[in-house]
């Protein structure tokens, strides 16, 4: 005997096997997305998993690039890295081919994309996220659209307006703020990542970090950033940028998106976005969470060297619209694809069963045939625990008659047909 230690059974920490139950309802959040966005005018496109390293340090955020990337060097001395994300690579493949393609562009994705960061309750180190970006439209019809199609999504799911918000706020917003606040380039980006992390540490904490950045103005400042009033007060009542976001809010909720509201701060982390943010977030009180967002990154072509092309989208993960169908017990019950099994009353009826299946199959039925010699109670005992809704068996009075015992696992309830008329017998 070997003296090896065995191999263990458990998968990579932070990833999912997905075993047939939960493929099941994986494919249900993939189709439901497809059905959604593809009803918009959106098409799918995808790209490799592996991405050179600096597309990501020149956007995408420290956080994300120092701390949470798989990066490795190839055996050709390239740093590599699995995606975090697919914004940059949609990016980088609209500026590859700018001039070939017709705008404005409607693509979407559903990629599986890698973080190296603690797993947790709606967050892993491995998912799929549906991507959704429309290319070459600086108005906010596109926008709208956009935070459409999330609100659509949402309902896809079967989820109630009131069991979810849309969050929206506008970086320029923001920016204008730290314009007030005489806050330079520097301690502008640092203030925003210390936002963003807002809901995650306390009140104390929140306010300690700001105080070390903005000294006695720090508690100012968060009265401006949360208080509607006192942010038009500190921006003035004609500000551009919020008179804009306004709007957009109401032409959202004039198109019957009206769980829409306006939160100063909000942020989303990454350094790409130039304008309009939004996150959509589960108002259910065991998983009080944001389920996804985006926004508008209109510069985030530069970094190609590429004219400049609009661009506004968002991702949706796999992992938090999971989390949000079982909280709000939306998730499908699980069925099999199997239309039919086949069971024989001894195996040299195999043959026979295996020329009725294709036959079958031919006529559009998913059909299995049981071949392990078993005792025929308990062939039709493995249908019956496959959840396999119908049951034919195969014997000699059978073949000889052409008549087959058509059985409804779920009524028990059986009926006689030819087999031009299983088929209808089945499918009705």
């Amino acid at each position: 005997m070997s003296n090896k230690s065995k191999l263990s059974t458990e998968s990579y920490k932070g990833v999912r096997d997905f075993y047939p139950e939960d493929l099941f309802i994986q494919n249900y959040i993939f189709n439901t997305w497809r059905r959604v966005v593809e009803s918009f005018g959106y098409t799918e496109y995808s790209a490799s998993v592996l991405e050179p390293a600096e597309l990501y340090k020149a956007k995408t955020g420290e956080e994300i690039v120092n701390e949470q990337t798989y990066t490795f060097t190839d055996r050709g001395k390239r740093e590599v890295t699995l995606r975090p994300e697919m914004t940059p690579t949609v990016a980088r493949m609209v500026a590859q081919k700018q001039h070939d393609l017709v705008f404005p562009l409607r693509w979407y994705s559903i990629p599986n994309l890698f973080r190296y960061e603690k797993p947790q309750k709606g967050r892993l180190r491995e998912h799929w996220q549906l991507n959704v970006d429309i290319f070459g439209v600086d108005s906010n019809y596109a926008d709208i659209e956009i935070i459409t199609i999330a609100h659509r999504i949402m309902k896809g799911f079967g989820a109630k307006d009131d069991d979810f918000v849309i969050k929206i706020n506008n970086r320029k917003i923001i920016n204008a703020l730290y314009k007030k606040f005489d806050l330079d380039e520097e301690k502008s980006h640092k203030v925003s990542k210390i936002i963003d992390k807002k809901n995650k540490i306390s009140v104390a904490g929140f306010e300690e970090a700001l105080t070390e950045i903005m000294g006695e103005r720090a508690l100012e400042f968060i009265t401006s950033m949360e208080s509607n009033e006192k942010l038009i007060e500190a921006l003035g009542s004609n500000n551009k940028y919020t008179n804009e976001l306004a709007s957009l809010i109401e032409q959202l909720q004039d198109s019957g998106v009206t769980n829409i509201t306006f939160d100063p701060t909000l942020m989303r982390g990454f350094d790409y976005y130039t304008d309009m943010v939004f996150e959509v977030f589960d108002l259910h009180p065991d998983n009080n969470r944001s389920v996804f967002g985006g926004g508008r990154y209109n510069d985030l072509l530069d970094i190609f060297g590429a004219p400049k092309v609009p661009a506004v989208g968002f991702g949706a993960g796999d992992v938090t619209i999971r989390d949000f169908m079982e909280t709000h017990g939306l998730t499908p019950k699980y069925k099999k694809t199997i239309d039919l099994y086949i069971c024989t009353t001894e195996t040299k009826y195999v043959k026979e069963a295996n020329k009725l299946a294709n036959n079958l199959r031919q006529n559009g039925l998913n059909v299995a045939v049981d071949f392990s010699d078993k005792k025929l109670g308990d062939q039709v005992k493995t249908a019956h625990k496959q959840n396999i809704p119908y049951v034919i068996c195969v014997g000699e009075d059978e073949v000889k008659s052409g008549l087959y015992k058509v059985k409804n696992m779920d009524t028990g309830e059986e009926v006689k047909a030819r087999i031009d008329e299983i088929v209808n017998a089945i499918k009705k």
